[in-house]
């Protein structure tokens, strides 16, 4: 082989490997938004690095402090929670005004 032919595959390989970066974050699936207007209370979790990851899945503030006991994690309500308006009631908690 001469080195023509090598530059030419490794040319080659540079451009299917910058096709597929570039193409990528088109088909990448959107994230989904973690904040559920079903549930008052959210509890939020700091992972190593620095992160954190919010879940909206409580119905009560004594749920959400069970859940968060021993771990690096707070309670907070959920913005996005509205309190049901129908003529029925339903068999809800009014949403927490308090912070833990």
């Amino acid at each position: 082989m001469n080195f023509s032919t090598i530059r030419g595959r490794m040319l080659s390989v540079l451009g299917a490997i910058s096709m597929v970066v570039l193409v990528a974050p088109v088909f990448a699936p959107a994230a989904a938004e973690p904040l559920d207007p079903n549930y008052p209370v959210c509890l939020q979790k700091w992972e190593w690095g620095g992160s954190s990851r919010i879940s909206c899945s409580y119905r009560s503030w004594e749920d959400c402090k069970t859940s968060a006991m021993g771990l690096s994690a707070t309670c907070l309500t959920n913005p996005y929670w509205s309190e049901p308006t129908s003529a029925r009631p339903l068999h809800r908690r009014p949403a927490p005004d308090r912070g833990w």
